[in-house]
């Protein structure tokens, strides 16, 4: 019958068709299905947002899309067949749901971007030959690609390359998939020793490995791509650096070039405006503008140096955080920088994350081997196993301003956001089965709270970290306790109706996650805060409770920040506000700006009132014009400068001005305390 099948499908002979039934069946009148079989069988049903159609089996998203209306058809990118996104010519042969994914939804806006960097790559083999390819993804502000060049190009050479892209896109060439076994994929790629690493790594799979072919050019690659590379419209090429392979340091330099581009000219023009804009609030430019921190190569890298202002906000950060979480019941902890192997091994860290940590001795020859903590659980469980607890004593909620190093990889670090030595607000809360979700909820209003008040909780959104099953080696625990943890996550996160995307393989290795996401100002994505879900490593490290039948019970684990990163929040705070932090955060408040030298002891007296009340206070002594230190105030992003002359030390009354407000007049100096503290303890952001 299969052989009938087949042959029915593809439209072959009568007399083929005979010669493969069984000799039995021959004659019978129904060995051919009627029409309407014929009809059903060569159908499938499309659900396209809940909007059910019917299309002959073997159709491709683009044609769907083209049915729908050629507008749809001509800004289609990829699409995502049963939540999986693929390539608008791959064949829909089952009965499916469909979405037909545009430049404006993300995952179509990357496969736009991918196509992209393979163009960037063709121009690169046009006019460098010999060039040795890398990798090509898309990122969340456009695209690179890797390359190990014959010889050293530089900025003076993107716009060459940008016009061979306009060639290549003007071609309109046609994109095709196609795939290689390993020892074929090894052949196509001969002489591209990087291609042959990623082969090698995929071969173990048994699976055969994509292609994309535009041209001249060929890539392996996953995809998915547009259809062609005259879909792409607007293209410039932004940047050129170094960046190892792999991002590790003991392997080559390669040259990275960024890009990015749009359907429309227009839109690229706006991108790149706001580019340049954002490149005001830089936190890496900006920071040190204001002398908030430094860095130094004698430090070394992603080892930032917090100056006096910046060392000052994130104090009161700190300060701010820990007394909230003591409101909320939480216990301050501070536990050692440094253990043992044996705690990280007993966590799984050693066998997980060891490229991550600074490792102190030689595994290999030293009795004791001591790692600097990447992290605080395992050491909050020693507080936990001081003593034995019953289920009266949960939940137990620890916290601690945690000071943490990680092994970054070069490539990787920028300014504060991600850097190998940072402090963050770390916190573990131990609890019954009963209280999850409550206490979920607890660490999630916290965190909500900790956002509003510094103004960025507009700009985060909610991703639901998943594991990978495909990715075992990654991960602890069973297939049973990973879908038990992430079911019970599911539901949590779906009782509090939280608007959250998954991602896959981004679970931390014993448990799913929620990750709060932030884009900084270039749009490049991080995680600020999460809370985790952990119902392994109680068990690993014997941590129990006496329950109220008196069985012995381990309790669910919550890990948890409440604020994130310090030096990363301080970034983001940086660019949201281009260095003009709220008065309650600003490392000087207050500037007092003499008109001239006799004005002097009065402010210094104004000086010492404002600090009675605990405020942040400077004051300009120099021999300067008044309008070069209110410049030279505004440029410092002061929140508020206080002149004093001849009429305010007569009428014993201050001159007040904002540094976006203006003028605000002549005022006693206990009525500008009143209104300054005010707008302190309620931190108001203005």
């Amino acid at each position: 019958m299969g052989c009938f099948e087949s042959g029915w499908n593809r439209g072959l002979s009568r007399n083929f068709k005979l010669r493969c039934l069984p000799q039995n069946l021959l004659g019978q009148a129904f060995f051919m299905p009627n029409p309407a079989e014929r009809m059903a069988e060569a159908m499938v049903k499309i659900d396209l947002k809940g909007q059910v159609k019917e299309f002959e089996s073997g159709i491709t998203p683009a044609q769907v899309a083209k049915s729908i209306g050629m507008g749809l058809y001509k800004s289609a990118c990829a699409a995502r067949i049963d939540g999986k996104t693929c390539d608008l010519r791959t064949p829909i042969t089952e009965d499916c749901a469909l979405e037909i994914l545009t430049f404006e939804i993300e995952d179509g806006k990357k496969a736009y971007w991918h196509t992209t960097s393979h163009i960037l790559a063709q121009a690169v083999q046009r006019l460098y030959p010999g060039t040795k390819f890398a990798i090509g993804p898309s990122v969340d502000t456009g695209f690179y690609y890797d390359f190990d060049l014959p010889s050293p190009i530089s900025m003076e050479d993107l716009p060459k390359l940008e016009d061979e892209m306009k060639k290549i896109i003007k071609e309109d060439i046609a994109i095709e998939r196609f795939e290689f076994s390993p020892e074929e994929a090894r052949r196509e790629m001969a002489g591209q020793e990087y291609k042959q690493e990623l082969i090698d790594e995929h071969a173990g799979n048994g699976e055969k490995i994509s292609f994309y072919r535009q041209g001249d050019f060929e890539d392996l690659c996953a995809g998915p791509h547009l259809m062609s590379t005259g879909v792409v419209k607007a293209v410039k090429l932004t940047a050129i650096t170094g960046a190892y392979w792999r991002g590790d340091s003991a392997k080559k330099m390669l040259t990275r070039i960024y890009g990015v581009s749009f359907p429309k000219q227009s839109l690229l023009e706006e991108h790149l405006q706001k580019m340049e804009e954002a490149k005001k609030r830089d936190h890496n430019k900006l920071g040190r503008e204001l002398e908030l921190f430094t860095t130094c190569d004698l430090v070394g890298q992603g080892l930032p140096i917090l100056l006096p202002k910046g060392a000052r906000i994130v104090q009161l950060l700190q300060r701010f955080v820990e007394d909230e979480e003591q409101k909320r019941g939480w216990l301050l902890t501070k536990t050692p920088f440094m253990a043992k192997s044996d705690l990280y091994k007993l966590s799984g860290h050693w066998d997980h994350y060891l490229d991550g940590m600074f490792v102190l001795g030689d595994p290999e020859k030293d009795k004791e081997v001591f790692a600097l903590r990447p992290m605080t659980c395992p050491f909050q469980y020693q507080a936990y196993l001081n003593k034995k607890r019953s289920y009266r004593d949960l939940p137990l909620r620890y916290d601690e301003t945690s000071t943490l190093f990680r092994n970054e990889a070069s490539g990787e670090m920028h300014g504060l956001i991600r850097v190998r030595q940072f402090t963050i607000s770390e916190g573990h809360l131990m609890c019954r089965p009963d209280q999850l979700e409550d206490e979920f909820k607890s660490c999630l209003e916290l965190t909500t709270f900790m956002l509003k008040t510094l103004g960025l909780y507009e700009d985060v959104s909610y991703r639901f970290s998943q594991w990978d099953p495909n990715n075992r080696e990654k991960y602890i625990g069973t297939t049973e306790q990973w879908d038990e943890a992430q079911g019970v996550m599911k539901k949590i996160l779906d009782h509090l109706e939280i608007p959250y995307s998954i991602g896959i393989d981004e679970a931390a290795f014993y448990g799913p996650k929620l990750d709060i996401q932030i884009k900084n100002v270039f749009g490049k994505e991080d995680t600020l805060i999460t809370i985790q879900i952990d119902q392994m490593l109680a068990e690993k490290f014997g941590m129990e409770y006496t329950d109220k039948d008196g069985s012995q019970k381990n309790p669910y684990i919550i890990h948890r920040t409440s604020i994130g990163c310090y030096e990363r929040t301080l970034a983001l705070l940086i660019e949201k506000y281009a260095g003009a932090f709220p008065l309650w955060l600003a490392p000087v408040q207050v500037k007092l700006l003499p008109i001239a030298d006799r004005h002097l002891d009065y402010l210094y007296e104004v000086k010492k009132a404002l600090e009675d009340k605990g405020m942040r206070v400077e004051i300009d002594d120099r021999s300067e014009k008044i309008g070069y230190k209110i410049r030279e105030a505004q440029l410092e992003k002061v929140p508020y400068m206080i002149v004093a002359g001849d009429k305010d030390i007569e009428n014993n009354t201050i001159s007040v001005r904002h540094r976006s407000e203006g003028d605000l007049g002549s005022m006693t100096l206990a009525a500008f305390v009143e209104k300054a503290v005010s707008e302190i303890d309620s931190k108001e952001i203005k």
